[in-house]
């Protein structure tokens, strides 16, 4: 399904009280809003109003069987929303507010608009860190659905300005806070009576869940097919560039624009002392600066597999599909 979509002047507000008051107008209106979280920034909607969640998928050109995240302030929130069986309570004990998505049985006559959980019985939540997005979601009143604030399949922002290049004309404002902290989106869990689904990893590891819950972790593979989507993320090609891009470089050839991961010849590096967290923190703002430097192609140097690593390689493969 195809829906129309205006054009707009964007205006890029510094995040403050008066910004944040302009902004959750803007929501009760209907409008979509990018906001920094501590992973991306995200364009928010009134996850209730199911046109202000149509303007979401319309500017960022996204397929409608790719569900939304929903993002809560606060306990009584979440808990009018989804229903939490024991091993959900023990993840959102541990990690809440933070960045952990559950995906939980919605609850009936929530009020959920139909289009966030793309049909689906179940709905991906998240209590967030970042003031900003607690801020909005308190000063509007309403639960926000809210994905990268990005165009559908492309680098994720970690800055307002990636959000004004993939979505300048599209929303009429981004809140600007500076560079997101933790620079991979969540991690997403299916928590389940005996076990632990994994169905995409971020900086909270298989290690910390099956520490918080007790279960084992199971992760649900690298690609799933479309009608098999149950939270976002899932796309086998992901978090793509415009170039091609190329995994495990040791060198870069001449016409590429190589990414670096310890000491080594490059142009950008992730993290010269090899840390996992500056690493996942410069990803995507890496990726940025090599898909609009004049090299043809953009390479990167092996990540290991180990922490966070599976996460960083996760969207590094779902970039290079």
């Amino acid at each position: 399904m195809t829906i129309s979509q205006p054009h707009f002047t964007t205006r890029t507000s510094r995040y403050d009280s008066t910004a944040l008051r302009e902004a959750a107008t803007l929501i009760r209106a209907g409008e979509p809003v990018a906001v920094p979280t501590e992973t991306v920034y995200g364009l928010a909607a009134d996850a209730t109003d199911d046109q202000a969640v149509a303007a979401i998928y319309a500017a960022k050109g996204r397929p409608s069987f790719n569900p939304l995240i929903v993002h809560v302030s606060d306990w009584p929130m979440a808990k009018r929303i989804a229903l939490f069986g024991e091993s959900a309570q023990a993840l959102a004990d541990a990690f809440w507010p933070g960045p952990l998505t559950l995906v939980l049985p919605l609850i009936g006559g929530s009020g959920i608009a139909p289009r966030v959980t793309a049909g689906l019985s179940t709905i991906a939540l998240r209590m967030p860190a970042h003031p900003a997005m607690l801020g909005l979601i308190r000063e509007s009143g309403k639960p926000l659905a809210a994905p990268s604030a990005n165009r559908s399949g492309a680098i994720s922002p970690t800055r307002a300005e990636h959000v004004l290049a993939s979505l300048g004309g599209k929303v009429r404002m981004i809140l600007d806070a500076g560079p997101t902290s933790e620079g991979l989106e969540s991690t997403i869990v299916a928590p389940e009576d005996t076990r632990i689904r994994l169905l995409r990893p971020g900086s909270i590891t298989v290690d910390m869940l099956a520490k918080a819950s007790g279960l084992p972790v199971e992760s649900e593979g690298h690609h799933v097919p479309a009608e098999a989507i149950e939270a976002p993320g899932q796309l086998e090609s992901h978090y793509a560039p415009s170039k091609p891009l190329r995994l495990n470089a040791m060198r870069g050839e001449r016409d590429e624009y190589l990414i670096g991961f310890g000491l080594m010849p490059c142009h950008y590096n992730l993290s010269p002392e090899a840390d996992m967290s500056e690493a996942a923190a410069n990803l995507f703002a890496a990726l940025h600066i090599a898909d609009v430097s004049t090299a043809e192609r953009i390479a990167i140097a092996p990540i290991p597999e180990d922490g966070i690593g599976a996460a960083i390689n996760d969207r590094l493969k779902r970039a290079a599909a």
